[in-house]
């Protein structure tokens, strides 16, 4: 099993950052700081699949986890992502059972799934063997879904009977978007959202994450919340904010 899901399965608290631009430097730089994960992202960014390689390449590099979060819905880009290695898998938007079983299987070969054979960096290019690799190895992924609209609270339940998934993250921003009240993270609707899909997970003792910013309150605020791992901050986030006080000092 991989250190990140070993983790994972022990609930411990990790903590991480989202890279969403292209330069594996970022990777490099970032996992040599001592964060447990780096959040590399293909739903909202321009990044190619070589770039994503390069991103988990450098991050093992670093000796920090790579936590891939695929574009929505997309069994193409989950099988190009899968076959490269990472540590973790992300699947976004998922709303439904129906929906989470299937993006589920296809990280899965059989009797589990319905993934096609063909892991090449997964599976170290043959360093491990194709057939160890098919019968257990691949069990070894880190497998997670995003929790981002209200229907997906409204059918957690039924979600949380898929024995393959790991852990469940919450996209406070998006949450609220499917109430009608984007960007409202904090108010009571959204809140009560996130409250019940935690109670559901808590009381099933699931693992639990959630992406937002940096701001130290809000982090806090999370913490209190029995949140398990926060990804927090974005790359080019981070350098505008650190450009910024930079040019503030010197201005003086």
């Amino acid at each position: 099993m991989n250190q990140f899901k070993e983790r994972v399965k022990r609930g411990e608290k990790m903590y991480g950052s989202h890279v969403f631009m292209s330069d594996p430097c970022l990777c490099d730089i970032i996992g040599r700081l001592g964060y447990d994960f780096i959040w590399i992202d293909m739903e909202h960014c321009y990044s190619s699949y070589k770039d994503v390689l390069n991103h988990i390449t450098a991050a093992h590099a670093a000796g920090v986890a790579a936590v891939v979060r695929v574009p929505q819905d997309d069994l193409t880009a989950t099988k190009k992502v899968l076959e490269m290695g990472p540590d973790a898998i992300l699947f976004p938007m998922v709303r439904t059972a129906e929906q989470a079983n299937r993006l589920i299987a296809s990280t899965l070969y059989s009797p589990y799934g319905d993934r096609g054979y063909g892991p090449m960096g997964a599976n170290h290019y043959g360093i491990v063997s194709g057939k160890e690799f098919a019968t257990t190895g691949h069990l070894d992924l880190c497998r997670m879904i995003q929790l981002e609209h209200k229907d997906a609270i409204d059918n957690l339940e039924e979600i949380t009977e898929n024995e393959f998934i790991d852990g469940y993250v919450f996209g406070p921003c998006d949450l609220s978007a499917s109430i009608g009240q984007i960007m409202q993270v904090f108010e009571p609707d959204t809140i009560a959202l996130i409250e019940k899909g935690i109670e559901i997970l808590k009381a099933k003792n699931k693992y639990i994450g959630l992406s937002t910013g940096p701001d130290e309150k809000v982090l806090n605020y999370w913490k209190e919340k029995g949140v398990d791992m926060l990804s927090s901050g974005i790359d080019y986030e981070l350098i505008r904010e650190g450009a910024k006080d930079v040019l503030k000092i010197l201005k003086g």
